[in-house]
């Protein structure tokens, strides 16, 4: 017990730096699970590994051999659990990007950067008219390293330009393709009536239907961008990074677009 008090008292600075960093890792794993059903999961076996290293420290053998034993299995059973919360904070750290392009200055950049918010345009005009006649809607922007073919795979595949008569038509009540969810890659749409990953969270608002909760899912799952109109309200919202943000203006949907494109 003496020798674990030592221990503490002769932390060093390389010691302190390793601590932040993985309280860093740990509260940023947390905020991935926050809300679902791995949270307890992910509690239990921090509860546990805490427990074997304070007996450890003092020196229950027959204990901590057991516990140790434990933990050692549980590794592989953490990549089993939590496989789909690691493939998201890989897809978070892979995302990242190392320099802004709106800080570009060339000419050309300039041009297909305009070009490409034009495009974008009709999505907003789209969402703004369905917006005031309740037609349910859900679009999921992609970023430009990740296409989400294995979500392409689940609906219709297409190869159009954007339009706001053509996403009208896609969204309306009666049309074939009306469900699902239509994905754009690279100023495209790529595909319509896509099925998407429903969030498993448990602290999502009761009065949130399928499409928000698909849109919460693949936003989970991947860096995409995800537009909601509620069949119900009208109201528009979006989900980036497994976050949701409800009842935005279209000017506010305008400037998400163009923060997530640049």
């Amino acid at each position: 017990m003496l020798l674990f008090i030592n221990e503490i008292f002769s932390i060093g600075w390389k010691d302190v730096i390793d601590i932040i960093l993985v309280a860093y890792l740990i509260f940023a794993f947390y905020n991935l699970i926050r809300g679902t059903a791995a949270l307890r999961i992910f509690l239990g076996i921090l509860a546990v590994y805490l427990i074997w290293k304070l007996v450890e420290a003092i020196g229950l053998n027959m204990l901590t051999e057991i516990l140790g034993q434990f933990i050692g299995v549980g590794v592989i059973a953490l990549i089993i659990v939590f496989q789909q919360e690691i493939r998201r904070f890989l897809l978070m750290l892979g995302s990242q990007r190392i320099i802004d392009n709106r800080h570009s200055r060339f000419l050309f950049w300039k041009i297909l950067k305009e070009e490409k918010e034009m495009e974008y345009e009709n999505v907003v005009n789209a969402c703004a008219e369905m917006s005031k006649t309740k037609t349910g809607a859900l679009i999921v922007i992609t970023s430009d390293k990740n296409e989400l073919l294995d979500i392409q795979n689940t609906g219709l595949k297409m190869d159009a330009f954007i339009s706001k008569d053509l996403l009208m038509n896609i969204f309306y009540k009666n049309a074939p393709m009306h469900d699902g969810a239509v994905l754009i890659h690279r100023n495209k749409i790529t595909a319509a009536k896509c099925i998407l990953p429903v969030s498993r969270r448990e602290n999502l608002p009761a009065d949130m239907g399928m499409r928000h909760r698909a849109a919460m899912g693949i936003s989970e799952n991947s860096d995409a961008l995800s537009i909601i109109v509620s069949e119900q309200t009208g109201k528009i919202s979006i989900t980036k990074n497994g976050e949701i943000t409800r009842g935005i203006t279209t000017e506010q949907l305008s400037n998400t677009i163009s923060e997530f494109l640049n």
